[in-house]
């Protein structure tokens, strides 16, 4: 047992070293009028506990999505950034711009990011889930939804920690929209899904 819940934990951090990045962001929106800490909070259970759904049935023999598509869900986080960019350089002169570029990014959107941000996460969860025992695999689980409380954690400490908070306040306006369509970026290019997409369509 102590040994599924070592490999748990070792599982969870190499696949959501990347959330903490995303988590802060969001707190740190959070702080500034955007998304609620409660929204934050279940937007992540959510979207994890989607992964491992996704991930056990996948374990089974089942595909939801196909993999070689899945890099699609990159277009989430891109259009989130984008929305909030143009929302940015519209209201650059507002008192708080903050709160409009992230005001309507709610419990699904942040669902909608995590779910987008976890190929990795299906990926090596799949094949272990399919190689244990359903016994293990419970543990596994139920490792991976405690560790999502203590990232949560992380991210809410680092993103409203008043040095941090100082230190980005000149360039948070832009911070938010710039992760995101970072995100989305990578996850397009990293999944390899657009020259997928050419060939399809050639």
């Amino acid at each position: 047992m102590l040994a599924t819940i070592a490999s748990a934990i070792g599982m969870f951090a190499a696949t959501n070293i990347d959330d903490i990045v995303i988590l802060t962001v969001l707190f740190l929106a959070s702080s500034r009028g955007g998304p609620r800490p409660w929204q934050i909070v279940l937007g992540q259970y959510l979207g994890f506990a989607t992964l491992v759904a996704i991930s056990a049935v996948a374990a089974l023999g089942l595909t939801i999505i196909p993999d070689e598509w899945v890099g699609f869900l990159g277009l989430i986080p891109l259009l989130i950034g984008v929305i909030g960019l143009i929302r940015g350089l519209r209201d650059r002169d507002d008192a708080d711009p903050d709160e409009s570029a992230m005001k309507n990014l709610g419990l699904l959107g942040i669902a909608g990011i995590t779910i987008a941000n976890g190929a990795d996460n299906i990926s090596l969860y799949t094949p272990v889930f399919r190689t244990i025992s359903p016994a293990d695999t419970a543990i596994t689980i139920v490792v991976f939804l405690a560790l999502v409380s203590v990232w949560c954690l992380f991210g809410k400490l680092i993103g409203t920690h008043k040095a941090v908070t100082e230190t980005l306040e000149r360039i948070e306006h832009w911070l938010v929209p710039a992760v995101f369509i970072g995100l989305g970026l990578f996850i397009l290019i990293e999944s390899g899904v657009i020259p997928r997409l050419f060939e399809a369509l050639a």
